[in-house]
């Protein structure tokens, strides 16, 4: 590399909320890599013009033990030296199909509980595996959390499950983390109630089956989501705190 980057990982970059943050830490300086299981070519087109180094990871995280050795081996590839700092932010989630548990889906259950929990945990891990070394840099994990890990909702029982997993492992690492020298800052950020794709399987779901449905369409009709840019520019604005980290879980609505 020609001059020192910022290293940023971030997962389900090619849309969403995921795609706001990677557009908006376009920079020369910038080294971002989308994990997503497909490429953007806005992407691509706003690295180019702004001359951000970018690499697009097309990956399946309901299979996310590859995802994080292949992550591990490339992390292992680049010298502290060449980097100013180093990120992963864990954004990717899906939400399964909203029916109460006993008439859920054995395989869609298991798709959320993998990528909306086991994935940000083996991508974490591998992470700070193979960063452990970068003594001379600050190392950030910022694992994209929901007021449904903290606010049990009946019908989303993986979704609400998978947040709240990642809220107490993210209290688990930040304990480790204190004990090392340079240790990596985590947390687990609820960002508010966005505008995204998610929104609108939330509001569109039988409320026969998903009662809350009528409530999320209410919050998009009095215009009460935030847009997807303007949560990606408050996310990114915590995570650049100089207290990040503090508190392992937090709400960026606090």
């Amino acid at each position: 590399m020609p001059s020192p980057k910022h290293l940023t990982i971030i997962t389900g970059a090619s849309r969403g909320m995921g795609l706001e943050i990677a557009t908006q830490l376009m920079h020369t300086d910038a080294l971002i890599v989308g994990i997503s299981r497909s490429a953007d070519s806005q992407l691509v087109e706003l690295a180019a013009q702004s001359g951000t180094v970018l690499s697009q990871w097309n990956a399946d995280l309901s299979d996310p033990a590859p995802v994080a050795e292949r992550l591990h081996d490339w992390l292992l590839t680049l010298h502290s030296g060449d980097l100013h700092s180093a990120k992963l932010i864990n954004n990717a989630g899906v939400i399964s199909d909203l029916v109460p548990l006993r008439e859920a889906d054995t395989r869609d259950l298991a798709r959320a509980l993998r990528v909306g929990l086991e994935a940000p945990m083996l991508l974490t891990s591998a992470f700070l595996a193979a960063t452990r070394s970068w003594r001379d840099i600050p190392r950030k994990v910022l694992n994209i959390s929901s007021g449904l890990g903290r606010r049990a909702m009946g019908s989303s029982s993986a979704y609400c499950a998978a947040k709240a997993g990642m809220d107490h492992f993210t209290r688990c690492v930040a304990l480790e983390e204190a004990t090392q020298p340079n240790g990596a800052r985590i947390c687990s950020l609820a960002p508010g109630v966005i505008d995204t794709g998610m929104q609108v399987q939330l509001r569109s779901a039988d409320a026969d089956r998903f009662p809350e449905s009528t409530a999320f369409a209410r919050l998009k009709v009095q215009g009460k989501l935030t847009s997807a840019a303007d949560a990606a520019a408050r996310i990114l604005a915590y995570l650049s705190r100089p207290d990040f980290g503090e508190e392992p879980v937090a709400d960026v609505r606090n």
